[in-house]
């Protein structure tokens, strides 16, 4: 049984930094696509960073782009996101999901199979 697990979630001021970490028991991240996607209040959920395993692609959405940075660490099982230069509009419930590994695959929520839970980010102005 596949079970995904985020880490990391807090409250940071304006400009701060938080790093997120994602294990995963039940796989190995080898020959996994990796992903975090948040959602805010009244949202839709949406992919922020994502690892294609079959390439190596890494995918930032634009909102994101210059100030996270996903990595991960296969001997570890776990995947972090760095994320600097904090706004108020990037509070939100992170989630780490994972896939079986798919040559096309896009930064998309539905083409995620295990999530995990959910951590909190709230970011004050």
């Amino acid at each position: 049984q596949v079970q995904v697990v985020e880490s990391g979630g807090g409250l940071v001021q304006a400009g701060g930094s938080l790093r997120l970490s994602c294990t995963a028991s039940g796989l190995t991240f080898d020959g996994y696509d990796m992903g975090w996607f948040r959602q805010a209040p009244g949202k839709e959920r949406e992919g922020i960073s994502c690892f294609r395993w079959s390439d190596g692609n890494t995918y930032y959405a634009d909102s994101v782009k210059g100030r996270f940075t996903i990595s991960r660490d296969n001997a570890k099982n776990t995947l972090y996101l760095q994320m600097n230069s904090l706004k108020p509009e990037d509070t939100a419930m992170y989630y780490c999901a994972a896939a079986n590994s798919y040559s096309f695959r896009r930064c998309r929520e539905y083409e995620y199979q295990y999530w995990g839970q959910g951590t909190q980010v709230t970011v004050s102005s």
